[in-house]
């Protein structure tokens, strides 16, 4: 989705009134014509005034338009009611408008009214922009040249429930772990559009929202999976509470590893050298180490410019685990989803050379005294990449 498409879209979906419609050849002619502004008719009449304008009368108020999120105009909403006359326009655009040229015939124009005086313009050049805005929005060429119904819209909160429910009923049986969290990577993704890039500029925002998409999916996966059991009694006590054990550790057992299948996305999206699970002293396995195996057991390799960083969803007890998984590594690196530790686990912690990596939201749910000591998952890329850079 290009990024003035992107706009579009956004203003529209939270304008009080928008509207579109194809440029013609009238709006565009050089002999004058244009002059007389962009038609808009009499259905659409709420976007340029509260109440429609009465024959026999000429109304007409200035507002500011921006067009493209780039410039502003300060255009004229006319109602022409005397004479012969009974239509609605916009004027006054200016000498140097850019959209009154031969080319600019059948671009789609759009116009979102945000406050009284204020409206948002844009005009829609390419083929795909131009499909990817009626689809968006269940339009078809011939709905244009009317107010727009918002209501419509493919939002990416609907797209994301169209396919969760579309993968649930594709697949029988729990998928993989990785699988499942490839899945919800790459439906939260579809949905909101993002990229590599947008990864890259907010990785604490993105692996959020990866982990609850990933717990809606799951959660859909276990009443389709699960209903036809615990929807009959079971034979015994003993049979009820085998049931709720396979529940719960299928639980714990995906969320440990999705949450390094994600962290490895960001890091590969990030374009750090590293690798999963390299074997170190005693056949110790860390989670994540970069670059890798290869150059942690090359001695002649800086130890300076190795980094060690575990993964677990919470740490209260368990952050001791990885003391141990890299001896060349004085400093260690632990990524949480844990919110708040107390400050006496902090100290221990600070004592035995560990630091923890957490969402940037979470950072608050830690005492100040320690806050300036914890990474977030962006400012720990950023240590890695300066290591690696250098």
């Amino acid at each position: 989705m290009s990024e003035i498409l992107n706009s579009a879209i956004n203003k529209v979906q939270n304008a009080q009134y928008a509207f579109c419609r194809f440029i013609t050849a009238n709006d565009t002619g050089k002999n004058g014509s244009h002059q007389a502004g962009f038609y808009i008719p009499k259905c659409a009449a709420a976007l340029l005034f509260d109440t429609p304008g009465v024959k026999g009368e000429n109304k007409d108020k200035m507002v500011k338009v921006k067009w493209q999120d780039k410039f502003t105009t300060d255009s004229r909403f006319i109602y022409y009611g005397q004479g012969t006359r009974n239509e609605y326009r916009i004027t006054r655009f200016g000498k140097c408008f850019p959209f009154f040229e031969e080319d600019n015939v059948g671009d789609l124009l759009i116009i979102a009214k945000q406050s009284e005086d204020y409206y948002d313009g844009f005009v829609l050049q390419s083929d795909q922009d131009i499909d990817d805005f009626f689809a968006f929005f269940n339009l078809s060429p011939e709905m244009t040249n009317q107010l727009i119904d918002i209501s419509q819209a493919i939002t990416p909160e609907k797209q994301l429930e169209t396919s969760i429910q579309k993968l649930i009923s594709l697949n029988t049986d729990f998928p993989e772990t990785n699988q499942m969290a490839k899945f919800a990577r790459e439906i939260y993704n579809e949905a909101h559009q993002i990229t590599d890039n947008d990864i890259c500029k907010s990785p604490d925002k993105q692996l959020l929202k990866w982990i609850d998409t990933e717990y809606t999916l799951f959660r859909n996966f276990e009443e389709k999976i699960y209903a036809p059991i615990y929807s009959t009694p079971f034979p015994s006590c003993q049979e009820l509470v085998k049931f709720s054990n396979i529940i719960l550790n299928r639980r714990k057992s995906r969320a440990g590893k999705s949450l390094e299948h994600h962290l490895a996305t960001i890091f590969t999206a990030a374009k750090l050298k590293y690798e999963e699970q390299a074997v170190t002293e005693d056949n110790k396995k860390p989670d994540f180490l970069f670059p890798g195996g290869e150059a942690y057991h090359n001695l002649l390799f800086p130890a300076d410019k190795l980094v060690f960083l575990g993964a677990k969803t919470t740490c209260k007890d368990r952050w001791r685990q990885v003391l141990n998984e890299a001896d060349r590594i004085e400093t260690k690196y632990l990524f949480t989803l844990q919110q708040g530790i107390s400050k006496n686990q902090l100290r221990e912690m600070k004592h035995n050379h560990l630091k923890l990596v957490v969402p940037a939201p979470y950072l608050s749910s830690f005492d100040k005294e320690f806050q300036a000591e914890i990474e977030t998952l962006s400012s720990f890329i950023n240590i890695v990449k300066i290591k690696q850079q250098s």
